[in-house]
Order: structure tokens, then C-alpha cells, then sequence
């Protein structure tokens, strides 16, 4: 457990927002813009974003050369999730991780499922670290996107929410 740092300025940390789709392009990434303002208006830095086929081997090797970047502290993944056979994240991410933080997939469901209902089945959502960065797999939808930040990651990626967050153990902060 990483404990909050209330007594000092919060963490800035370096994002990398990466859009698993076969549709959507730079003019399209809707969820990839929502992500990346969002971290901006909480004091972080999005330093790279990408968008993917979904592709397992696609997909790795972006991630891989994120993950082996000392200078990125934390990637959002959205997209490629759902329940289909073509959907290929959470497969392609999971090897990758070192380990797993099995309570982000739970709370999202339990949130989606306040939001949607039974089809929050249908929306995975996985969390894990490798190589000392943290990576969180979305769904792609504009409103899974928002629900996941609103409600985890903004609190989870501030090194001074109490009692607990991801920040604090990841980077020490500094000033803005």
C-alpha cells in the first residue's frame, strides 16, 4: 500500500494513452482525447499516445517499448475489451505484466454494472505492472472512459488521496 503524501506537492506523473481500434483515427479517438485532457487537467503529462489495430503482436509492441521507456510512469489502454473473439487486450497485456491488480477490474465492473447493468459482463478490464509501470486496460467507449477515471484513476493516480494510491509508490513527487 502506498501511502498518501499529503505534505508534499502531487506527482506529476508521464502517461501514455494508447486507442486499440479498427475504426477510429486520430480524428476519431474520442476516448483517447478524453483521457489525455483529463490528465492534463489533473497535473500529469501525456507523453505519447498511439492508436492500434487490435492486434495481439500490434498491441505489444507498442506497449513493450512504453513499458522499457524509464520516462513513462503509467499507460491507459482503451478499446479492444468487449466480449467478442476479436478483441484481443486483456490477451495481449497480460503476459506483459509482472504483476496484477485484480481489485481494478472488480471495481470497475461493480461501477458499470450501477451504469448498465448485467451488460457490464461484457466489459473487461484489467490493471496490472510491468517493469514498474502501471498499466490500465479500458473499455473504448467514451462512458467507460469517463466512469473509470471519475471514479478510480483520477483518486488512484493522486499521490496525495488518502489513505491509499498508485502515485505515491511509483514517483516520488516534485514540484510543478
Amino acid at each position: 500500500m502506498s501511502k498518501a503524501q499529503t505534505d508534499r506537492p502531487a506527482a506529476r506523473l508521464n502517461v501514455a494513452v494508447l486507442t486499440i481500434s479498427e475504426r477510429r483515427g486520430p480524428d476519431e479517438d474520442t476516448s483517447g482525447d478524453y483521457l489525455a485532457s483529463s490528465l492534463s487537467e489533473s497535473g500529469h503529462h501525456c507523453v505519447q499516445r498511439a492508436i492500434s489495430k487490435d492486434n495481439i503482436y500490434a498491441i505489444r509492441a507498442i506497449l513493450s517499448q512504453w513499458i522499457a521507456d524509464p520516462d513513462i510512469h503509467v499507460i491507459l489502454c482503451n478499446g479492444g475489451t468487449g466480449f467478442s473473439h476479436k478483441k484481443s487486450t486483456i490477451a495481449a497485456v497480460t503476459p506483459l505484466l509482472d504483476q496484477v491488480i485484480t481489485g481494478f477490474g472488480e471495481q470497475f465492473r461493480y461501477l458499470s454494472y450501477q451504469d448498465i447493468g448485467s451488460s457490464a459482463l461484457q466489459s473487461d478490464a484489467l490493471a496490472g505492472t510491468a517493469n514498474r509501470t502501471l498499466i490500465f486496460c479500458l473499455p473504448g467507449s467514451g462512458g467507460a472512459c469517463a466512469l473509470a477515471w471519475e471514479n478510480i484513476l483520477r483518486e488512484q493516480l493522486d499521490s496525495r488521496h488518502r489513505p491509499c494510491n498508485f502515485a505515491s509508490q511509483y514517483l516520488e513527487p516534485h514540484s510543478p
